[in-house]
């Protein structure tokens, strides 16, 4: 995976997405600062994650991936982390429910503070000015001082990820993702009127943890049942900030991406000879590689031979986002370009980005029941092809966001400016991740009768 590369080989290849700062002194002396800070995650974390997408490439866990399009600086806040933790555990229960098999927890979280755009200059009133990347490059004001990239904002990010990494750990480990409290919000959401379709199944789930205490099998008696492993995750946008934290595993000799557990390559900076890849190909934690309508057969291919020549299950996942519309035109020509090349790879679906639209009322949107069609399409092709949908990826909060049109509390286009907070993309609420984990469920639970009859 590493020979012959150094963490800077991605300077000398053609770079896309990525600001130019006018004070390189700056930037070095920043860059060189991060350098002697010490890693937000280690290796040892990255190669446990990495077991277990190699399961949930093989149908043995599921994975979850879920969080915040972009985290902000201004709105970092201990509630925050707390209530987007806390929907991400309530889906957890009731996807691991559905598939029968562990679920891997991912947050997009302590470190998803860049964003590709898809201009690098916007204009409002006649005034053109840099497109906001992101808090961890400029400011999402509209003025010129905003709108300069600032690589001391890298500092501003490193030290809200470390934050941000120590309160997710306590919360994983301090008793707060015990599964009879997190199912006991869960019922609070099934017992509505408006979501009473799900009431079976979380009645279901109820039962099963009844038993499992009257078995003495308890949050006393198990870890298992009072902490979870969480693990974190953003795009390798900024590669200066990826390569100043990117460190040597002690273990195994190999470099590993310091930011983050498990990095991704976005659909916009995929190309094979690009300084993402580059980047990328040359740390041992698990690789995400979105997977858009343009992606070829081909390009795919050498994607997956930079991206894991030694074909390691769990190093690469390959996140569809195609829209509603289009995965059953795309999705089983590249499910096939991979079976041709007997790789090892987690299929994880993006039901987001392919959906985004602009409503009546001027707002992007995404339609609940346009993700809801795009997930059920990529469960039916891998159903038809005969291959395993190993997860899911959603840009969601736990805040009572309104930015997503519909589900059960039926947000409308005119609801939009109520509650419309995000500063990239619309992300769903807490109560639309928690509808579409209970549908997703339903998917799981038709994908095991499948594995199981395929193993018989």
């Amino acid at each position: 995976m590493t020979k012959g590369w150094s963490k800077s080989d991605w300077r000398s290849k053609p770079r896309v997405q990525m600001p130019d700062y006018p004070d390189a002194a700056a930037l070095q002396a920043v860059e060189a600062q991060l350098a002697q800070y010490p890693p937000l995650v280690f290796a040892g974390e990255a190669r446990r994650l990495k077991a277990e997408l190699g399961a949930a490439a093989r149908g043995e866990s599921f994975l979850l991936q879920g969080g915040d399009c972009a985290e902000s600086f201004a709105e970092f806040n201990a509630d925050a982390i707390r209530d987007t933790f806390k929907v991400l555990l309530q889906m957890a229960v009731v996807l691991t429910f559905g598939a029968k098999v562990p679920v891997v927890k991912v947050g997009r979280m302590a470190g998803q503070f860049a964003k590709p755009r898809s201009a690098a200059a916007e204009t409002v009133g006649g005034v053109e000015l840099p497109s906001y990347r992101g808090d961890i490059v400029n400011g999402f004001g509209f003025t010129p001082e905003a709108r300069i990239a600032d690589p001391q904002r890298m500092l501003q990010a490193y030290t809200q990820a470390a934050a941000s990494l120590n309160l997710l750990r306590a919360f994983s480990t301090g008793g707060f993702a015990d599964i009879h409290r997190v199912h006991q919000w869960t019922l609070g959401f099934a017992e509505s009127d408006k979501a009473e379709r799900y009431r079976a199944l979380s009645e279901r789930i109820s039962d099963a943890l009844d038993f499992m205490t009257a078995a003495g099998v308890n949050a006393d008696t198990s870890a298992a049942l009072a902490q979870v492993e969480f693990y974190t995750s953003h795009e390798a946008l900024l590669l200066e900030y990826e390569e100043a934290l990117c460190r040597i595993d002690s273990t195994s000799g190999k470099p590993v991406a310091g930011s983050g557990h498990m990095i991704w390559i976005g659909d916009r900076t995929r190309q094979p000879d690009g300084a993402h890849v580059e980047f990328a190909r040359g740390v041992l934690n698990p690789i995400g590689l979105k997977c858009g309508p343009s992606l070829t057969a081909d390009d795919l291919k050498t994607l997956i031979a930079k991206l894991n020549p030694e074909n390691e299950p769990g190093r690469l996942t390959l996140i569809a986002r195609f829209g509603a519309d289009q995965v059953g035109e795309h999705l089983p020509r590249l499910i096939r370009a991979v079976r041709e090349e007997g790789a090892e790879v987690v299929w994880s679906c993006d039901p987001m980005h392919g959906n985004t639209i602009k409503a009546a009322s001027g707002f992007k949107t995404r339609p609940f029941d346009a993700v809801l069609r795009e997930v059920r399409s990529f469960f039916a092709v891998h159903k038809a092809e005969g291959t395993i949908p190993g997860g899911v990826h959603f840009e969601m909060t736990g805040k009572d966001v309104t930015e997503c049109t519909g589900g059960v509390r039926a947000v409308g286009d005119e609801d939009l400016s109520a509650r419309y907070h995000t500063a990239c993309d619309p992300r769903l609420n807490a109560s639309q991740a928690l509808e579409l984990a209970f549908l997703v469920a339903e998917e799981l639970s038709d994908r095991r009768a499948t594995l199981g009859a395929r193993a018989v």
